[in-house]
């Protein structure tokens, strides 16, 4: 319908420049918004305040000459002029009702729509450290990043999902120490003390277990962390290099290998509890080894990015938009994470992507424009990288705070926390905010079952609706099919309740392009509240078994396009739409 409305503006405007009231070069681009307060119609413009001043006339007077000058058509009951200039439409009602067929026949596909245009987008996300469990604030940027994908897909982007392994470097030989730790406890029968920078969760006693299973007690070197530690960070390097002098360094990378097969498995796992799934896994390994960094960084020195200072080589990145130059290089000749990550994008952008969506925690702002700046120097189209940033999930168990430290061991996994309060509630609450926002993760809210726990409140209403068939089905009698009630005389469905149900519904496409265009599913969880609480109205006010046989399948119809569109919303943040409760 906003289409229609602006086909209907461009023939008025063309009038009226005929008319001479507006000057024929005078052309601005014609926009049509729902308005933000009820009343003021079901569509909006202000093309009349954008022409007053090319035309020199008050914007009211625009206004009404626009209106006067709009082609007759029966998708209108009005068209008014409000405020300074605005031009309120108000939909006739037959255009409203035509909502439900509209529903009924598209089924499972109605809001899907081609803005997208078949663009293929590559969505990164989730891509957690592989040195524990995902925890709750993990499950923040799955949820989204899942979410997000699913609304692009809806949108008519071409979606692919990654998952990107950081199994290189310093975290992974930390893993490794922290692991051969804890074996040397299992082999000497008794605890000694643990690295300060280890990783303490319970998961490395069952790695631990895991490794003394395959190599007995082969790769016990007598060697334990110091006690009287003064630097910790340097005192764990100095650890692994002495793990690794005594028992080699290919018995040290197996048991990094079973660190990160045991970890990895327990993440997609987690991942697959959690409903999100992803077409490849990245490894950053194979992105070093296959030579992606190496050629990255030569093609930056070719072009005169790169330099020499300080025994270590740095990326001019100041003079592209960061605030600093980076190294690359570090003066003992290892690669830095960055640079690693240099050629993993550029590697992306290699693989034919329209457009590449990253996912991160909001703790790496400071890392994004530095990542455009070596794709610009590559080469590279800085604007096909869009960085997604999401804000740290804080969890609380009533009043209380719960502390959240990978590397001390002191978290919910995700895993817990669906446990507990169910896939559908955690995959709901996230999604609620938007992703750039803090949010307070209420775990007793998200097990309540009561309208204040807003996805309780959308289940209930989705449920409410399958009711009808039971009742239905009590006295005898079947649903019509989808097919059938889409025929059914919806012109009864005037009551203001059901009007306003009518309006949401129509509304539900355009929210899915503005949802897919913004990066906002929050967009979806949102609407779907709105829909819930007009479909809760309407249920309390008005019987839908009514007697009158017309009446009766009409709104039939209409609670069963209300069904459809909930549920194709829940679809798209990875909720069930349960039919019981």
């Amino acid at each position: 319908m906003n289409a229609r409305l602006v086909q209907l503006l461009e023939a008025a405007l063309k009038t009226i420049q005929e008319q001479g009231l507006v000057p024929p070069d005078a052309a601005p681009e014609i926009q049509v918004e729902r308005p933000r307060e009820e009343g003021h119609g079901d569509f909006a413009t202000n093309l009349a305040m954008r022409l007053a001043k090319p035309a020199g006339k008050p914007p009211r007077e625009v206004a009404e000459a626009l209106v006067a000058a709009l082609p007759e058509t029966d998708e209108l009951e009005r068209v008014e002029v409000a405020g300074p200039g605005f031009i309120n439409f108000h939909l006739a009602e037959w255009v409203l009702q035509a909502v439900v067929p509209e529903i009924l026949r598209a089924g499972a596909g109605y809001g899907r729509g081609a803005v997208g245009n078949g663009e293929r987008v590559q969505v990164e996300f989730v891509s957690a450290n592989p040195t524990g469990p995902l925890h709750v604030g993990h499950g923040r940027g799955a949820a989204y990043g899942d979410a997000l994908a699913r609304v692009l897909e809806a949108a008519g982007y071409n979606v692919e999902r990654e998952y990107y392994v950081n199994d290189a470097g310093r975290q992974m030989n930390i893993l490794a120490a922290s692991v051969m730790s804890r074996y040397r406890d299992l082999v000497q029968g008794a605890e000694g003390t643990f690295p300060e920078k280890g990783y303490q969760g319970p998961y490395i006693r069952d790695i631990a277990r895991e490794v003394r299973e395959e190599f007995g007690d082969a790769l016990d070197c007598g060697f334990a962390y110091p006690e009287d530690a003064d630097d910790p960070e340097q005192a764990m390097d100095r650890y692994i290099r002495e793990i690794r002098e005594r028992i080699g360094d290919e018995a040290f990378q197996a048991v990094s290998r079973r660190a990160l097969e045991h970890i990895l498995a327990e993440i997609r796992a987690d991942l697959d509890a959690f409903g999100v799934a992803f077409d490849s896994w990245a490894h950053e390994r194979d992105v070093v080894e296959q030579g992606a960094v190496a050629k990255a960084l030569e093609r930056l020195r070719e072009k005169g990015h790169l330099y020499e200072a300080d025994g270590a080589t740095w990326f001019r990145s100041s003079e592209l938009g960061d605030e600093k130059d980076r190294v690359v290089i570090r003066a003992d000749g290892v690669a830095t994470y960055f640079a690693n990550d240099i050629g993993y994008h550029w590697a992306k952008y290699r693989r034919g992507y329209d457009h590449l969506i990253d996912i991160w925690g909001a703790d790496h702002h400071g890392y994004v424009p530095r990542v455009k700046a070596a794709m610009q120097a590559l080469g590279q189209d800085p604007e096909g990288l869009e960085i997604q940033l999401v804000q740290f999930a804080n969890l609380y168990r009533g009043a209380e705070k719960v502390p959240m430290s990978t590397r001390s061991g002191q978290y919910v996994t995700l895993r817990e926390l669906v446990d507990e309060v169910g896939r559908d509630a955690a995959r709901f609450f996230y999604v609620l905010r938007r992703s750039d926002q803090h949010m307070d993760f209420d775990l007793e809210l998200a097990k309540r079952h009561t309208e204040d726990n807003p996805v309780y409140y959308i289940h209930y209403a989705h449920v409410r609706i399958q009711s009808i068939r039971a009742k239905l089905e009590e006295a005898g009698e079947t649903l019509p099919t989808a097919a059938e009630l889409a025929e059914a005389d919806v012109s009864r469905l005037v009551e203001e309740k059901e009007g306003r149900l009518l309006r949401r519904l129509q509304r539900y496409p355009e929210m899915v392009e503005a949802a897919a265009l913004s990066r906002e599913p929050h967009r979806v969880a949102r609407y779907l509240q709105e829909v819930a609480a007009e479909l809760h109205t309407f249920y309390n006010s008005h019987r839908v078994l009514v007697d009158d046989p017309g009446l009766r399948r009409a709104r039939l119809a209409l609670v069963e396009a209300v069904r459809q569109v909930l549920g194709n919303g829940l679809h798209m943040l990875g909720v069930e739409a349960p039919d019981r409760m």
